[in-house]
């Protein structure tokens, strides 16, 4: 833990017992102080060649496992305790058709694209697979390999140095797998996610005023404004090694701070994004429906960051399916649609790539108390952005939604498509490990070409 002395707002400069500290802890970036892991960057072997322009995705992880048949896969012609009640509607693509409760999705399917054969992840209720392309296994959580957020803040580095390449807004549950908002695996927590919603946040202190008052920007900058005051006059900061200035960069700049401040978008925007809640859905061990965090998305990717990763809903269903969906299929609808709608507007549809999905898909047999259990056997995505060709669905089920039929898209294999939209070559890149061989992103290096 480092403290510097900060200031009073009410004064300025007039003895110590008036000041108050800056404090400076993990940042919420894997327990290792910001400047600790400024240093394991510039310790790690710099990435060669020509850097690209700034490219981003936004990962949404619909935590639980989401049901592919009640969403983009609708089965109409199976018996009913296959097809369930819901029924669906036609989209502005001909020939796509997809669930009653995502109207508005259906007037933006030429903006997206569905993956109906989805496989690769196994019977594990974590965001892993959905983060890295690994499930958990003997070696730990996401196999021990990085995410592609930290594997893209390994390569890439950081668009801006005032801004961190990987920033996790996924929220805390009791059940700690479904809270990962991707982790660093063998490189190390140099290359952890920026968590602006973590416990570790609380270890950082401006003048009593901590990252959870973000929204009060006036009192926040005037702390920052009266720090940078101090850090000019004082030997101590002045005799700091290079990463802890990084550090102070990173705190001290407005970049962050507004990326972070919702209170700055117009209110009918914040509206169209629907805005909800930070409390677990139907208080459920899950992630929120908090569409504000679509929209807090966007705006930090605008600001530099490569990768942003959220949860949103409860998808577990083993019960109360079609009383619980249509709601959460109503918010969902809204916020991905205002998050994709948002980025043509602005015109980073071509930079920033969207990709929602879950663990696992459900059971094509409705069980005795109206819900889906657990099928990895087939599974669904919804992609958006990055440049990628979309109004098209790719793949599909059997029948009664079993097994894929045509098509089958492997996790890793969309994982190796996002790579590829961020201008890395899965089957040349690689990563040192912890004892310095050479890892491949990926065991599945083959694009999705029908998105490319």
């Amino acid at each position: 833990m480092l403290s510097i002395l900060g200031q009073r707002p009410s004064s300025f400069c007039d003895g110590h017992s008036r000041r108050q500290f800056l404090r400076i802890g993990g940042l919420a970036l894997g327990g290792m102080s910001l400047p600790q892991i400024l240093r394991a960057e510039q310790a790690s072997p710099a990435p060669s060649g020509k850097k690209l322009s700034h490219k981003a995705v936004i990962m949404i992880y619909l935590s639980g496992g989401p049901s592919h048949q009640d969403m983009y896969d609708l089965k109409m012609d199976a018996p009913v305790e296959i097809r369930g009640s819901f029924k669906p509607i036609h989209t502005n693509v001909p020939g796509i058709e997809i669930c009653e409760y995502m109207p508005r999705l259906a007037q933006m399917m030429d903006k997206f694209a569905i993956i109906r054969s989805l496989y690769g992840s196994p019977d594990q209720h974590a965001s892993d697979t959905c983060l890295s392309g690994f499930p958990i296994n003997a070696k730990g959580r996401q196999s021990n390999r990085p995410s592609l957020g930290s594997a893209l803040a390994r390569l890439h580095g950081p668009a801006d140095r005032a801004i961190p390449p990987f920033v996790g807004l996924t929220t805390k549950t009791g059940h700690a797998p479904y809270s990962n908002p991707g982790l660093p695996g063998f490189l190390g927590q140099a290359f952890a996610p920026f968590q602006p919603e973590s416990e570790g946040m609380d270890n950082m202190r401006l003048n009593n005023i901590t990252l959870d008052r973000l929204r009060d920007r006036k009192a926040l900058l005037t702390s920052f404004d009266e720090f940078r005051r101090y850090s000019e006059v004082s030997t101590q900061l002045q005799g700091m090694d290079s990463n802890t200035r990084k550090a102070f960069d990173v705190l001290t700049s407005s970049k962050l701070v507004e990326a972070l401040d919702l209170e700055q978008e117009d209110p009918v925007l914040r509206d169209r994004y629907g805005r909800g809640a930070s409390t677990p859905a139907f208080g459920e061990d899950a992630g929120p429906h908090w569409m504000d965090q679509f929209l807090m998305a966007r705006r930090l990717v605008e600001a530099g960051v490569r990768c942003v990763t959220l949860s949103f809903g409860s998808w577990d269903r083993h019960g109360g399916n079609f009383e619980r969906l249509p709601e959460q299929l109503t918010k969902f609808d809204q916020g991905i649609t205002a998050l994709v709608e948002d980025l043509h507007v602005r015109g980073l549809d071509q930079d920033v790539s969207v990709v929602a999905w879950g663990e696992f898909g459900r059971t094509p047999r409705i069980n005795p108390g109206g819900g889906r259990d657990h099928w990895p056997q087939a599974s669904c995505a919804l992609l958006a952005g990055g440049g990628m060709r979309m109004g098209q669905v790719i793949g599909s089920t059997n029948r009664l939604g079993e097994v894929p039929q045509d098509r089958p898209v492997h996790y890793q294999e969309v994982f190796a498509t996002l790579y590829h939209q961020l201008g890395i070559n899965v089957q040349t890149a690689t990563i040192p490990d912890h004892s310095g061989r050479p890892q491949y992103l990926l065991d599945h290096q083959s694009i999705v070409k029908e998105l490319v």
